[in-house]
């Protein structure tokens, strides 16, 4: 298991660890506690973007608040080891990410404040209404089980006559993508194959049965811990000759078909934001769950070319980014 303290990076120039900068400056600063189930530590922007949410309210890591990163564990154990080293140490507010870790945090101590990136935060019950949570969690829901739907619909525009696609579904996450994505799929008339990949070993075997089942297409769902793995998939898919979609626009930029979703950054720096305001005082309970207002789509041609594939002019045009 991995515990990693997070270094900041400004103009090049990496400052000291958080916990030593405090030191030296004499300050009394708060903790916050940044909890990702992903095996490996948060690929850029992610943690860029949180500390620039902190700087825009104020807080200064590394001066006026220190940021605790925990990452690395690879069962509930060590999640559950994890939380309880946060709570240790006197997190004024923890930060996590997906459905099933912020449920772990409420279950191992129901008073610390917790903001959570949730994939499906009101269908996997971690709040009881959007605008008045309730308890002490609040956040941002990024609306995965609405946007795995609508990558489906994308891949009909892109590959006309599609009928068979494959998804790739991390358990963790809950059943709504999955859901919402077969009753999109039965009204397009496809065959949604639906592939578990609970961990890093699995993705070989789903990629097998996907061939086996004849699929066409991936839509890879939304999971931090499937964010965590993204080059091994973005590797799969290449060496299967099938697209793939995503939700992060950096899946695309690395090589992936295309992408559809929020912003990485523009989540992460508003998910900081809601921390500082529970650091400045305000409750959970009050403050109402934020959803995404823009979503990005990002087409990769280089990619599409490599498979023979000619993206339709009108996604080119409604594209936010075309990588040539």
């Amino acid at each position: 298991m991995r515990r990693r303290e997070f270094n900041i990076l400004i103009g090049g120039a990496v400052l000291l660890p958080l916990k030593v900068y405090a030191q030296a400056s004499g300050a009394a600063a708060p903790r916050v506690g940044v909890l990702w189930p992903g095996l490996a530590p948060p690929q850029p922007p992610r943690m860029e973007s949180f500390a620039q949410g902190l700087r825009d309210s104020g807080f200064i890591p590394g001066q006026n608040v220190l940021i605790e990163l925990r990452y690395g564990a690879k069962d509930p154990q060590e999640l559950s080891e994890l939380i309880t080293e946060l709570v240790r140490l006197k997190s004024a507010v923890i930060a996590t990410f997906g459905d099933f870790t912020p449920r772990a945090v409420q279950q191992t101590n129901s008073s610390v404040p917790i903001v959570a990136v949730s994939d499906d935060v009101l269908g996997s019950g971690l709040i009881g209404s959007l605008s008045r949570p309730g308890g002490n969690t609040t956040g941002l829901t990024i609306q995965s089980p609405e946007l795995s739907a609508k990558r489906l619909e994308l891949l009909t525009h892109i590959l006309p006559g599609i009928s068979r696609v494959a998804a790739i579904w991390d358990p963790a996450t809950g059943a709504s993508q999955v859901t919402m994505t077969e009753q999109a799929a039965r009204a397009l008339k496809i065959k949604v194959q639906v592939l578990e990949v609970r961990r890093r070993e699995d993705l070989t075997d789903a990629f097998l049965a996907a061939k086996a089942e004849k699929a066409q297409a991936f839509n890879v769902f939304s999971s931090p811990f499937l964010s965590s793995i993204a080059q091994e998939i973005l590797d799969a898919a290449a060496e299967s000759r099938l697209p793939a979609i995503y939700q992060w626009r950096e899946h695309a930029e690395a090589g992936g078909l295309i992408s559809y979703g929020p912003s990485l950054a523009d989540l992460w720096r508003q998910a900081a934001i809601i921390v500082a305001k529970v650091l400045k005082g305000a409750k959970p309970a009050d403050l109402p769950v934020e959803q995404p207002t823009k979503f990005e789509m990002v087409v990769n041609t280089k990619t599409a070319g490599s498979l023979g594939i000619i993206i339709p002019p009108d996604i080119l045009l409604r594209s936010d980014l075309v990588i040539e």
